[in-house]
């Protein structure tokens, strides 16, 4: 199916591994030139690689996107090496910061678990859109998660992606009259080597959490 993106160029974030790679090797696939942030130098080296055997140009930034200045960065030598911007996808999260109690939590932990979820999405977006104004349109989306929806996890986790659900409606709404399209996608137990959910299932393959699931399996990031 052609979805109109060929010579689009796309930012990806959290792109070494799991949702973040399948995500920016299907926009390849659908003829973007992708830029990748993440930490990982090495992982994300391997994923340039996989968009170029499709095609396509790729652009790995390895990058904390925690730091000040780094969203300014990734967006400005996208901009540059492509010339154009037309999709952003925020994918970089993570519940480290904050995986306790809430009596337990502090207020450095909601300022980590805040920095690594929300605050890029909200900069990487918002430094991102002059560059989408100028293609006369495109796409902003925004990876949040289930626990964003109903409980589960713990609560600065559940906090920072309800947040992130809430920024992508207030930029929708706004966006939209400009043909920007602002969307969250909430996942629920995503498998992929060596995400969280590998580890719980080999951990314990009976577990609950596996066995109510009606299809009988976990999705897999392709997915």
């Amino acid at each position: 199916m052609d979805l109109g993106l060929t010579g689009h160029a796309a930012i990806v974030t959290g792109a070494s591994r799991g949702i973040g790679r399948a995500i920016a090797l299907a926009l390849a696939s659908a003829g973007c030139d992708v830029a990748i942030a993440a930490r990982g130098s090495e992982a994300l080296e391997g994923v340039a690689r996989e968009i170029e055997a499709l095609g396509r140009r790729a652009l790995p930034i390895s990058i904390d996107m925690t730091l000040p200045g780094m969203a300014e960065m990734l967006v400005a030598r996208t901009a540059e090496e492509f010339g154009r911007i037309d999709v952003v996808v925020n994918n970089l999260g993570g519940s480290a910061p904050a995986n306790k109690p809430f009596m337990e939590t502090e207020p450095k932990d909601w300022r980590g678990v805040m920095g690594i979820n929300l605050y890029p999405a909200i900069e990487t977006s918002r430094l991102a859109v002059p560059h989408i104004r100028k293609q006369g349109g495109g796409s902003v989306v925004i990876i949040s998660s289930i626990y964003g929806r109903e409980a589960g996890g713990y609560a600065g986790y559940n906090v920072a992606k309800s947040a992130m659900n809430s920024l992508a409606k207030s930029m929708a709404r706004e966006l939209a009259p400009e043909g920007i399209r602002v969307n969250a996608i909430a996942p629920g137990s995503i498998m992929f080597p060596g995400g969280t959910w590998e580890k719980r299932q080999q951990a314990d393959p009976g577990a609950t959490a596996f066995t109510r699931i009606p299809s009988g399996a976990n999705s897999r990031a392709m997915d």
